[in-house]
């Protein structure tokens, strides 16, 4: 019986393409983030990136920051953000090998990598935003507003109250005291020994994160004691004034004081309510072009509502992207008096004073929401103005525009952050905002192409 078969063998000699150029195809990815780097690299845009090395040429050679740039923004790209999984494609994939041109660091000196340029790194999406715009791009029209929601490299079970913590730390440092008197038997009070064992180095890692957990809560309890003095004295001028405060005496909210949490794995992340239940995470906010779903300012905060994100989100995307939006849509966790008077003749405001699933259906149907006040005068005009059949034609886009956007993000595993920390996951997420700006423009020059 005879087979008609493709020749296979893998023992067979190849001749391999002598250039890395020939690795990879003109109109693919890693060309575009390569072609993107040379050209920061080349403006001197890349500066940041080189301050911490030495100009004198003495030392051991380090890996040129470029390249390094590269392998991350292509590996955030594709959604590879684990300093170990880039080190594997670094060996297995052709598109890391040749933006690395065959260079393996390894995971801890990527890791290092990006830890030691936070700030650089968080720079490229401003950089990488004036290429998009250049190529038509991003040209703030209309544009829509949202946050999402992303969990921290933590979980909510590890909340602790302050009490928690104290004890934790006090059981930590019994276990210390310990280790002390056992070791100054074994070795003698002025004899140090063999390096204390790992258990117990990491339980001083622990320690210290706990110290920080209760420097966030002593500052939550000074704040809400701060609060409540500045009423009792507001009240007391009143009363200076012979004027009679209206309302109750203000208390002193104990129960709240006593029910503050804080998490010792990332202490900057706070407890946040999604539509799925809670989490322990940070709120990511992206304003994104109608046009070409391009971010055009991004940002990062604590905070679980949005509306105080409107400011200073219209500032950013005047910093990032060079100026004002002609028209910003919003949501209802934007809305607030204060934030309607945002708009000037830079920028047309469309914010939903109702629920935003109303304003999308046929029928506008404004509801009430408690801690959200909607009768102010701004209310009433902001209703009025999206009564209209344009008005409510232009705030249907705002789902098609920025939800998109974040479902994208999902795909490339923006489930969960895995740095620790306000700086290091801001630099994170204006990472992830990049990678997706590139994208963008990736896909648009091979449509201009095809």
């Amino acid at each position: 019986m005879s087979y008609n078969f493709l020749e296979y063998d893998q023992e067979q000699m190849l001749l391999l393409p002598p250039s890395l150029q020939e690795w990879v195809g003109d109109g693919s990815l890693a060309k575009l983030v390569s072609a993107i780097v040379e050209e920061l690299d080349g403006n001197g845009e890349l500066c940041a990136f080189y301050a911490r090395y030495r100009t004198d040429g003495w030392g051991r050679a380090a890996y040129p920051p470029r390249m390094m740039v590269k392998v991350l923004l292509y590996g955030y790209s594709l959604g590879v953000r684990s300093s170990r999984k880039i080190e594997q494609a670094l060996e297995s994939d052709i598109g890391f090998r040749f933006l690395a041109a065959n260079l393996k660091p390894n995971f801890r000196t990527i890791s290092d990598f990006r830890l030691e340029n936070l700030a650089a790194l968080e720079g490229l999406f401003s950089q990488v935003l004036r290429l998009c715009q250049e190529a038509g791009l991003g040209k703030l029209g209309q544009v829509a507003l949202d946050g999402r929601r992303v969990k921290a490299a933590t979980i909510l079970e590890r909340n602790r109250t302050k009490q928690k913590l104290e004890e934790q730390a006090r059981r930590i440092l019994e276990e210390a005291a310990a280790v002390d008197a056992a070791e100054d038997a074994l070795y003698g009070e002025d004899s140090r020994g063999d390096e204390l064992p790992e258990q117990f180095r990491t339980q001083k890692g622990q320690l210290t994160a706990i110290r920080r957990a209760l420097q966030e809560i002593n500052q939550a309890e000074e704040k809400i004691r701060k609060e409540h003095q500045e009423k009792v004295e507001a009240r007391e001028a009143q009363r200076r004034l012979g004027k009679r405060p209206k309302g109750a005496e203000p208390k002193l909210k104990e129960e709240k004081i006593r029910r503050i949490r804080v998490n010792p794995t990332d202490p900057d992340s706070r407890t946040i309510k999604t539509r799925r239940g809670f989490i322990q995470g940070y709120n990511g906010q992206a304003m994104v072009d109608r046009g070409s779903q391009v971010i055009v300012a991004q940002d990062l905060c604590q905070a679980a509502g949005d509306f105080q994100m409107l400011a200073p989100m219209l500032d950013r995307c005047e910093e990032q992207a060079g100026a004002r939006p002609e028209v910003c849509i919003a949501d209802g966790g934007y809305w607030s008096e204060t934030n309607a008077l945002l708009e000037d003749e830079r920028t047309e405001l469309f914010i939903a004073v109702g629920s935003s699933l109303a304003i999308e259906e046929r029928e506008y149907r404004p509801r009430k929401r408690k801690n959200a006040p909607r009768k102010g005068p701004q209310a009433v005009q902001m209703r009025k103005k999206l009564e209209a059949p344009d008005a409510r034609a232009i705030y249907k886009l705002r789902s098609q525009t920025v939800e998109p956007v974040f479902g994208q993000m999902h795909e490339r595993g923006l489930d969960q952050f895995l740095l620790r920390g306000l700086k290091k996951v801001h630099a994170e997420w204006s990472m992830f905002c990049t990678s997706h700006n590139i994208l963008k423009l990736w896909r648009s020059l091979r449509y201009c192409t095809a």
